[in-house]
């Protein structure tokens, strides 16, 4: 077996030497060379540790793996050398200091919150989510006694400033959500969230480092569903969460007593001590959370992503040139009632996909066409190239009707109170030929 280097529990953050080495690559290097360098005679590839643990000569060798004395792995539900590989990569990518995959974006969500808030605390969020992230906030995570105020994206300040109480943990947004496509003005809710002392965590799975990196704007942690366009084939289920480094939990000590004081599960060790700003979300996360939950990433769906990560700035920029072909498209056809893509100039986003997206908007486009209901599942029907699922940023085309499938349960009123109109088509562009795909949709188009 060839040993990755120890990344371990005990230096999961990416070492400064590490990032210095990658700081003066371009991205498009990094997709391919950051996080793994092999020495003489190792794989080329990044290798898969498929094991569920880890031998040691002495008790007092692992002892103070569990202690955090010392770098190394003993169980991979806690930590896995081809994950820290993968995640150091993508950390690299973001722009981060220490990351840690999770078992599924809806894992990396959990994580990021719950990490640094507990029963009786609050979180402010952009009511413009992922509806599974909008779920596990409202539903799953009320219920644990963790409060949330939603706000929407296109707030005032004085609202969102508003919506900050006393024990405000955190605030959460999306840099293009889905499937609304709102753009979220990152660096005017960084300034809010610092003012009120805590951090800005951000999903950016759909714009991808490639496209947005939030850091750059005054977010804090950065979360991913690799799932999507990392991962890109539809391959492998998986999250992961990175951290700047940049936020300064001491000066607010008293709101993130989870970092700033002792752990008695570790014998005692401060998170902010041991580990410095660089370190210490990420070591908590991993040390606490995948500990007691164990949402692991696989090490073999750790792989595939690697995998997508290195074609990842290619596929972006093709998913980007053909969404922005289909969305000019669309708007112009006599039979589309409306277009929404942030890349077109009549989009009310246009001016901040300008600033934070300059280099694209991602490959989603959602429209409706005349006719409402009906009209939409007919055009569903008659699709030849894109494919029906209930998957999104992937390197086929890939097309959703979410009132007959996904939200069929609700009836055309509720579908409107739910920003899901019974004509919303979510079409997700693929790194095809462009003129397949709009031959297909002017086909599909034409028997409405």
């Amino acid at each position: 077996m060839f040993p990755l280097p120890h990344l371990g529990i005990c230096v999961i953050l990416i070492s400064k030497s590490c990032r210095k080495c990658v700081k003066h690559m371009k991205l498009d290097t990094k997709c391919l060379h950051a996080g793994y360098t092999p020495k003489n005679g190792e794989p080329r590839q990044i290798p898969i540790i498929q094991s569920t643990t880890f031998k040691y000569d002495t008790s007092e060798d692992m002892g103070k793996l569990f202690d955090l004395e010392a770098s190394g792995y003993f169980y991979t539900r806690l930590q896995n050398p081809t994950n820290d590989a993968v995640a150091a990569r993508i950390a690299a990518l973001e722009g981060g200091t220490a990351a840690m995959l999770t078992s599924s974006g809806q894992a990396a969500s959990f994580y990021a919150i719950f990490n640094i808030c507990s029963c009786g605390d609050h979180v402010v969020s952009s009511s413009s989510i992922y509806g599974g992230t909008f779920n596990l906030f409202a539903d799953t995570m009320m219920r644990m006694g963790i409060d949330f105020t939603f706000v929407s994206p296109d707030c005032s300040d004085e609202e969102l400033n508003a919506a900050f109480r006393p024990n405000t943990k955190a605030v959460f947004g999306e840099t293009i959500a889905n499937p609304a496509l709102t753009v979220l003005d990152i660096e005017r809710f960084a300034k809010a969230a610092h003012a009120h002392g805590v951090p800005l965590i951000v999903d950016n799975t759909f714009a991808t480092p490639i496209l947005c990196r939030p850091f750059e704007w005054g977010a804090d942690i950065v979360t991913h569903s690799t799932t999507k366009y990392m991962d890109g084939h539809a391959s492998a289920v998986g999250g992961c969460i990175v951290d700047s480094g940049k936020f300064d939990w001491n000066a607010h000590a008293d709101k993130f007593p989870g970092l700033t004081t002792p752990d008695e599960s570790y014998h005692g060790i401060t998170y902010t001590e041991r580990f410095g700003l660089e370190g210490a979300y990420i070591t908590k996360a991993t040390a606490q959370l995948m500990r007691d939950f164990g949402s692991i990433q696989a090490p073999q769906n750790a792989y595939l992503l690697n995998l997508g990560l290195e074609s990842l700035h290619l596929r972006m920029r093709r998913h980007c040139e053909n969404a922005q072909a289909v969305a000019e498209y669309l708007e112009q056809h006599p039979k589309v009632a409306w277009v929404n893509y942030c890349g077109l100039p009549s989009n009310k986003y246009y001016a901040l996909a300008q600033k934070y997206l300059p280099d694209g908007c991602c490959g989603v486009v959602s429209f409706g066409v005349q006719g409402g209901r009906a009209a939409a599942e007919l055009f569903m029907k008659n699709l030849k190239l894109a494919s029906i699922v209930t998957h999104v940023a992937d390197a086929k085309t890939c097309v959703l009707h979410p009132a007959s499938t996904t939200h069929r349960q609700m009836n055309d009123e509720e579908l409107v109170a739910a920003g899901v109109g019974p004509d919303l088509i979510r079409f997700s562009v693929g790194i095809e030929d462009k003129e397949d795909i709009l031959a297909d949709l002017q086909q599909a188009l034409a028997v409405l």
